[in-house]
């Protein structure tokens, strides 16, 4: 998969660069927002990581010339910009997520996961990690074959999390993609939390092997523990 990143700041973008080529993408940079317009809409990539402050021409500018020129690539805007009024503008002007400085690299390689899983059909119906069985359609799930009752947003969590296991997700990833919260006017994290607990009560409390860990200070994350 091939991620464009069109951040000027030198440091951060050879980071980045860096960081998602240990994940197995194939990354390119753009310094400016004329380069990066110019590579995305000439040769689109799968995933575009945009900076808003950028010389030439910024990166709402960007945004707006490749929505207007029918590039429908997911992007990603990564910025310091942290206002409630600047994520509504860039949701509103075409992006598809928003992340603000500073952040942790797990939550951004998640949510680079997230966007280029989306719109793709679900390849399996049967999820599983170690004894833990979720399928989907019947929306049942089981461990050590003993089936697990779970409410309707119990089982979606758990679904996004089997989805990621191995990955550490955050509460604001949950409250947009589990709790389809996109503006989070309201703060979920508590509610989250009461809900994570809950979860890990009946997945986890009963058997001997520990699969919902809290990584502290970042989200959660669904993974069998090395023994």
């Amino acid at each position: 998969m091939r991620i464009l990143i069109i951040e000027d700041e030198e440091k951060m973008a050879k980071a980045l660069r860096k960081g998602l080529e240990a994940e197995e993408y194939s990354v390119s940079v753009a310094q400016s927002g004329e380069e990066g317009f110019f590579l995305a809409s000439t040769d689109p990539p799968d995933l575009v990581i945009l900076d808003l402050m950028l010389p030439q021409r910024d990166g709402m500018e960007v945004l707006a010339a490749l929505r207007q020129k029918g590039v429908s690539v997911p992007v990603l805007i990564l910025t310091s910009k942290d206002t409630v009024r600047d994520r509504v503008c860039g949701l509103d002007a075409g992006a598809d997520d928003y992340l603000v400085k500073p952040f942790a690299f797990p939550e951004l390689v998640a949510r680079v996961r997230a966007l280029l899983r989306r719109g793709r059909p679900e390849s399996v119906d049967t999820l599983r990690l170690a004894d833990l069985e979720m399928r989907v359609t019947a929306r049942v799930v089981s461990r050590e074959g003993r089936e697990l009752a779970l409410t309707a947003r119990e089982f979606d969590l758990l679904h996004y999390l089997l989805r990621n296991q191995g990955r550490v997700v955050s509460r604001e990833m949950l409250a947009r993609d589990v709790w389809q919260e996109t503006a989070r006017y309201t703060p979920l994290d508590n509610v989250i939390d009461v809900h994570v607990a809950n979860l890990r009560r009946k997945i986890d409390e009963p058997f001997g092997n520990k699969l919902l860990h809290t990584v502290r200070g970042v989200g959660f994350v669904l993974r069998e523990e090395a023994s």
